[in-house]
């Protein structure tokens, strides 16, 4: 389920970000397919999971260091949250914990990345 990459270099927080959105797509439309409850749980995770990268381009032309600051913990915030919904979604048997444990790390691992990105964005802050 991971999208190839033309090389070994490591994707940046943009567009890992991105491809992790749309992994988020293809997985809410299996989901939008299904009946019940599996439904609300897709508008859930489609929210938070392409709100991530958008949050993160818009950080890219933040207007000043707490801007960028501020843009940042909101992406953080959302893929904490879609990192929730793909551990629910996997815990109700929605889907099987295969299909969503590359995405659920994946997640796990953009949150980690921008959980760094903004401490030392705050300690720049701080120290400047």
């Amino acid at each position: 389920m991971t999208a190839p990459r033309e090389s070994d270099e490591p994707l940046d927080i943009e567009r890992r970000t991105f491809e992790f959105a749309l992994r988020v797509v293809k997985v809410c439309s299996a989901l939008d397919a299904q009946p019940g409850v599996g439904r609300t749980l897709n508008k859930q995770l489609l929210r938070c999971g392409t709100s991530v990268g958008a949050n993160v381009t818009e950080a890219q032309a933040a207007q000043s260091r707490p801007d960028f600051i501020s843009k940042m913990n909101i992406a953080l915030k959302e893929a904490r949250e879609s990192l929730y919904w793909l551990r629910l979604i996997s815990a109700s048997a929605l889907m099987t914990e295969g299909q969503l444990a590359p995405l659920t790390q994946e997640a796990d691992e953009i949150a980690r990345v921008l959980g760094a990105i903004v401490r030392t964005a705050r300690r720049n802050l701080d120290s400047s």
